[in-house]
């Protein structure tokens, strides 16, 4: 054959990285994303349809006081809390693909023994045995998904599989709705079939995921080896996984790092903020629209659109902050929506705008909080640095749950909840300073490294220093 016709091998060689780029991250997108976000999605239904099994008559059922149910709540954060830093330390070691099916097939025998609660005590063990079990999911998955995918792309995953959030609060509305037509069935009323059936939904779907679970891109199943290579290749070169193995062995120190990090300790007060928002209104979103006028079925539907508008702004958003890498603005930008959403709500008693503002302070918190998650992995390393930052900023956000529990469930009664608005007001304009004081720290940590790249060679500059070193750039 003449010369001509054959493909020059150096351009071969040359195309091949392009072929891989595509290639990589849509194999990563169809068989690893998926998984991370329905273990998220359920994971959300089986935490937050105690409202609407609420407002189906649970807590009439059940004989509990607005403060009994505010406990309920509480108790489910205490384990949750607990179990996110020692499941994070291990995950990497025990394995990921046995660690997470795990946690989503015991959850799933929890939250389905929910439905068969007859008092306020048994309904307080389920809710602490799902917290135990349930706790570690969220952290596991981010530090998962950032041991699979560059920290430029990290945001537009953790988003995908965060905004499932969005979309459970949209959906358990729809189908809280039509779980409540089987009241009566098998001497059971409807509130507590929303448990049953999405419990035995959720233990049966943690089953099936340990046969698909990858444990990481260097076992993947889907992969060729050369595919292997490419990604491990890629996620060094972007500082996601560590250059040397030895750097990313357990230690106790890198522990004691992360606590000390300033950009992580800063996170943690802004991820406290904007949990306190987000799962106020995960668990009482509801319910405030029940108090709006709306009843019944209606007041389950009407809880659907503004977590649909969160979902769309959230992947919007996502897709804009890898582009340009912009983690700290996203935060910011949609914290002001909180700032304007509440506001909305307080300052009027009509029930339309209070409706309509619900469309801003519902996607404010659901679209800042996987960017503040993506830029906490992002600027931590090495493995077990960004393990435990991870764990100490979701440990932060749940701590404000805690807090929106209480604000909503007792400390400010419905229908108003004007203490909790302004509360929410408040750390909505909080959420708008942290995150600004630790995007400016992290401009100034930026060209002080510039500033030692150019005086140092990369060679002379001590190991194991991790984010702290001078050719590891903090995404802002």
């Amino acid at each position: 054959m003449d010369t001509l016709d054959r493909p020059d091998q150096d351009d071969l060689s040359e195309q091949d990285p392009a072929i891989l780029e595509r290639v990589v991250w849509r194999k990563l997108d169809r068989w690893v994303l998926p998984m991370c976000t329905a273990f998220h999605l359920i994971s959300f239904f089986d935490r937050s349809n105690i409202g609407n099994a609420r407002v189906a008559g649970m807590q009439t059922a059940l004989k509990i006081s607005n403060y009994q149910y505010t406990m309920a709540l509480t108790v489910t954060y205490v384990p949750f809390i607990l179990m996110e830093l020692p499941s994070n330390l291990i995950l990497k070691y025990v394995g990921p693909n046995l660690t997470l099916p795990t946690m989503v097939t015991l959850w799933g025998i929890v939250a389905t023994m929910q439905g068969l609660v007859t008092s306020y005590t048994g309904l307080l063990l389920c809710r602490f045995f799902l917290g135990l079990t349930e706790g570690a999911l969220f952290p596991g998955l981010v530090l998962y998904l950032s041991t699979f995918y560059p920290r430029e792309r990290l945001q537009f995953r953790v988003t995908t599989f965060y905004a499932s959030a969005s979309l459970s609060g949209a959906f358990s509305g729809l189908l809280a709705t039509a779980i409540t037509q089987m009241n009566g069935v098998g001497g059971k009323p409807g509130w507590a079939w929303i448990f049953i059936l999405e419990g035995l939904f959720t233990f049966i779907f943690g089953i099936f995921s340990f046969l698909v679970l990858p444990r990481s891109p260097e076992t993947a199943y889907f992969l060729s080896s050369e595919e292997r290579s490419y990604i491990v290749s890629k996620l060094k070169s972007s500082r996601a996984i560590s250059d040397d193995d030895r750097e990313d062995h357990f230690s106790w120190i890198e522990v004691l790092r992360a606590i000390h990090s300033p950009q992580v300790l800063m996170l943690c007060v802004a991820v406290f903020f904007n949990g306190t928002l987000l799962y106020g209104l995960a668990f009482f979103e509801p319910t405030i629209v029940a108090g709006l006028g709306y009843t019944g079925n209606q007041a389950q539907l009407m809880s659907v659109p503004p977590f649909a508008v969160a979902f769309s702004a959230s992947i919007i958003s996502a897709f804009i902050s890898d582009q340009y890498g912009c983690r700290g603005l996203t935060v910011i930008f949609f914290a002001i929506w909180g700032i304007i959403g509440f506001s909305m709500f307080y300052a009027t008693t009509s029930h339309h705008i209070q409706y309509a503002s619900l469309f801003f302070s519902v996607t404010g918190p659901y679209t800042s909080a996987p960017a503040a998650f993506t830029w906490a992995a992002n600027n931590s390393a090495p493995h077990i640095r960004r393990a435990s930052s991870i764990a100490f900023v979701t440990a932060a956000g749940n701590l404000g749950g805690i807090l929106a529990t209480w604000l909503l469930g007792s400390l400010s009664p419905a229908p108003e909840y004007t203490a909790a608005t302004i509360t929410f007001i408040s750390i909505s304009i909080g959420l708008v300073v942290v995150s600004s004081l630790n995007l400016f720290y992290l401009s100034q940590e930026n060209r002080a490294k510039a500033e030692t790249r150019l005086s140092m060679a990369k060679h002379d500059e001590p190991g194991c220093l991790g984010d702290r070193s001078a050719w590891f750039v903090y995404t802002l």
